[in-house]
């Protein structure tokens, strides 16, 4: 077995977890992934994998090979797809992270049409909403929104989207509609805690430029829990018309304040640091991108 195959065995009973799964990926029996270990450990004398009676997990030297053997496969597959023309399928395994309010409803609904244009292409989706590290996990490329706290990362800006103060019509009826920036004071806020925004919020009208400080006795982590916290009247919230977008649609949340304007939103799509993002991953930021046209809130 040449190098490039048995790197190719290794990526996959890291990525899989056993070498039973990893053989079913590679249509080959487990008694030559078990081989292909043992040879690779004996030709680079360090072990790679911890064997127990549990999954397989890589060891130190194991989680190194593995980064460095999962780019040279990619580097490959890229070689090829440049070789037979840039519309060909892409194949073999992307992995993506998002926030899961923005994947759950602008992402995952429109895999089917990116996944038939790739039938020989598998994904993996990494949903969380907070910021993992791309290369321990072994994402190709993560979307995330706002500001990014990392200069140094590879990143690519795919869209802007508004923010704006949202709240249920049971919460205003009872609370009243505010009709300024300052009276969201009389209002409960709940705050989404990784919008980088922050608690301040600066809010515009042609010349005017007013900061309100919000707060509130609620703070979420997650923005699952901020929609389901507003949907039924708690409060309201200052966050991206993204995370809303089927509400606001359906009138079961409305926008206030829409006189004023917030500072947009970004979305990226952010690839792991030192390495070329392949051909799978800018095909789907690309996607994405081109999708975000029909999700303009």
């Amino acid at each position: 077995m040449d190098r490039l195959a048995a790197m190719e065995t290794f990526v996959r009973v890291v990525e899989t977890g056993s070498l039973s799964a990893a053989a079913r990926t590679l249509n080959v029996g487990q008694p030559p992934v078990s081989k292909t270990g043992a040879h690779l450990e004996q030709r680079l004398g360090v072990r790679l994998l911890m064997r127990s009676t549990q999954a397989p997990s890589p060891t130190e030297a194991g989680r190194n090979f593995y980064d460095h053997a999962k780019r040279a496969i990619e580097e490959a597959d890229e070689a090829d797809r440049v070789a037979r023309g840039t519309g060909a399928s892409l194949t073999g395994r992307l992995r993506i992270s998002a926030a899961v309010t923005l994947a759950r409803l602008h992402v995952v609904p429109r895999l089917a049409t990116f996944l038939a244009a790739h039938p020989n292409l598998t994904m993996d989706v990494i949903l969380d909403d907070r910021v993992i590290d791309l290369v321990e996990e072994g994402v190709d490329v993560a979307l995330r929104m706002g500001t990014l706290a990392d200069a140094s990362l590879a990143a690519s800006k795919l869209a802007s989207g508004p923010r704006c103060v949202v709240g249920a019509p049971a919460h205003f009826a009872r609370a009243g509609v505010p009709a300024t920036p300052g009276e969201l004071a009389e209002h409960s806020v709940v705050i989404y805690v990784p919008d980088s925004a922050g608690d301040t919020c600066t809010f515009r009208q042609g010349a005017t430029e007013l900061s309100v400080s919000v707060s509130g006795r609620l703070r979420v982590s997650a923005a699952e829990g901020v929609r389901a916290g507003i949907t039924p009247g708690m409060g309201v919230t200052i966050a991206s018309a993204w995370m809303f977008s089927p509400e606001l649609e359906s009138g079961e949340v409305r926008a206030v304040l829409t006189d004023w304007t917030l500072p947009s939103i970004d979305l990226f799509a952010v690839y792991p640091t030192g390495r070329m993002p392949s051909a799978k991953a800018r095909a789907f930021a690309a996607f994405v991108e081109a999708e975000l046209q029909e999700w303009r809130p």
